[in-house]
């Protein structure tokens, strides 16, 4: 069974974030190839990026205790999934401060995104996925987006995520192709570290 970490991309006060987070967990719960774990960034409570030199030249190591203990939790997943608020068209800045808080545990492994908001976080999943790359990730292209309609029918109309069918889909997509790439980099980082 594939370990996943949902990250949960928001610490504001009152986020939307936790709406996902829950139907995400359910969704997961009907599966048998997946083992979803939520990583809170609320409770990360990781400081802002503060290496005296970036973590390449460092080995990947961090010297706050916090961002070390972050680092190491994430290299214990097979894959990621990440909700995503869209802030002035870009993610949020607890989402990339976690990004950049472990280095050498994100390269080849996928990442899936979970966005919401008034186009459904697309402008953010599209600045994510440069940085995925940057980091040696292999971010999908399967996503889902939580647009005005559901989302403000969420918020004000006591609907769920549940009766939007192709937000359904769109998480069996994501899912499905999360699991289909973790098995595959996992196979492929083994057979690398053998050959090292």
């Amino acid at each position: 069974m594939l370990r996943i970490a949902l990250i949960v991309g928001s610490t504001r006060p009152n986020r939307f974030a936790d709406k996902p987070v829950e139907w995400l967990v359910e969704g997961a719960k009907a599966r048998t190839d997946v083992q979803l774990d939520v990583l809170d960034l609320r409770e990360a409570d990781l400081p802002f990026f503060e290496e005296s030199i970036p973590p390449s030249m460092l080995g990947g190591v961090y010297s706050h205790p916090k961002a070390e203990a972050w680092r190491r939790r994430i290299g214990e997943y097979d894959g990621y999934i990440a909700t995503v608020a869209e802030y002035n068209h870009g993610p949020t800045g607890v989402l990339k401060n976690a990004l950049d808080s472990a280095f050498l545990e994100w390269n080849r492994k996928p990442i899936g995104f979970v966005g919401y908001g008034g186009v459904g976080g697309a402008r953010a999943i599209e600045q994510l996925r440069g940085i995925a790359v940057e980091m040696q990730m292999a971010p999908l292209k399967h996503e889902v987006n939580i647009a005005r309609e559901p989302f403000m029918g969420v918020l004000t109309q006591s609907k769920t995520l549940n009766d939007y069918d192709y937000l359904i889909q769109s998480r069996t997509d994501l899912f499905d192709n999360l699991v289909w790439w973790a098995e595959a980099l996992k196979v492929a980082r083994t057979k690398l570290r053998l050959v090292q």
